[in-house]
């Protein structure tokens, strides 16, 4: 009868749930994972998330830090940190990170040809998420950076569910439509129980060179608005500067090159608040 199909329907359902989440499990070596995020693509994640991992190695010495470059299908750590070539395997199998300015980093563009495009399906994209996590020997670190990829989509939920995350980092410029995706992604973390540790706004003003007249090409304060909005910290404001651009694209980011630098310092200031925010590390 159509009741019984019911009722074995809502027990199938309730076994499911009562299975919950994956079991989340800790990267062998690693104190605490951070992820950089954004809803919307060209908001400047990517060099933050560089620069962040940078700063918080400039900020305490002794602290080891490294960077996962989870953007499958658009890797571009390896530009910005300078690193070419394809990581030595342990005798264990796991993948060495190649290391550059102290940094121990990872990213599918160790593994492909500069130019070639991943033309993968979600299922592919997953494994290699996974292979990313697991299969690579990190030595001990501190703090694991992890650059996401824009959106909301398999491989946030996939890396939001399979480790435990101390904190996310959500990028944004102030455009309104840069905004509403930023919105998206915080309250993706907030569905998967990550902590959202607050909101960077990137490319807030644009200082002319010559004449030090300062323009708000993106608009002003929109990012301050959401975190209002959101009940969230502003971490930081990043403005829009040819030598953030310049670094990065030249593998030497500003963080490293000009650390004197207002850009430099701003990154310093965004990487000491993520610190703040952080809980306690495990012994």
């Amino acid at each position: 009868s159509s009741s019984s199909g019911d009722e074995a329907l809502r027990d199938k359902r309730a076994r499911i749930l009562s299975r919950g989440l994956p079991k989340q499990k800790p990267i062998e070596g690693v104190k605490q994972v951070v992820v950089v995020a954004s809803g919307k693509g060209g908001v400047g994640k990517s060099t933050t998330a560089v620069n962040i991992a940078l700063a918080l190695a400039a900020n305490d010495s002794t602290k080891e830090v490294g960077l996962l470059d989870a953007d499958i299908y658009g890797p571009s750590i390896p530009k910005m940190m300078n690193l070419k070539g394809n990581p030595e395997l342990t005798p264990k199998n796991l993948m060495r990170p190649l290391k550059n300015y102290g940094i121990a980093c990872m990213s599918m563009g160790f593994l492909i040809e500069e130019t070639a495009p991943v033309v993968w399906r979600g299922l592919m994209v997953m494994s290699a998420v996974e292979k990313l996590l697991r299969q690579v020997d990190w030595g001990q670190l501190d703090y694991l950076v992890i650059d996401m990829p824009p959106g909301t989509g398999d491989v946030q939920l996939s890396v939001s569910q399979n480790i435990p995350i101390a904190g996310a980092v959500i990028v944004s410029t102030p455009q309104d439509v840069a905004l509403l995706d930023a919105h998206k992604g915080a309250e993706m973390f907030r569905k998967v129980h990550v902590p959202v540790l607050g909101l960077v706004q990137n490319m807030s003003v644009f200082q002319c060179p010559k004449c030090k007249h300062e323009t708000h090409i993106f608009g002003a304060d929109g990012v301050r608005d959401l975190a209002k909005t959101l009940g969230l910290d502003i971490l930081g404001d990043v403005p829009l500067h040819v030598n953030i651009r310049e670094t990065c694209d030249s593998g030497q980011p500003v963080v490293v090159s000009q650390p004197q630098s207002d850009a430099a310092k701003a990154y310093l200031k965004i990487a000491m608040e993520i610190l703040r925010r952080l809980p306690v590390p495990p012994a």
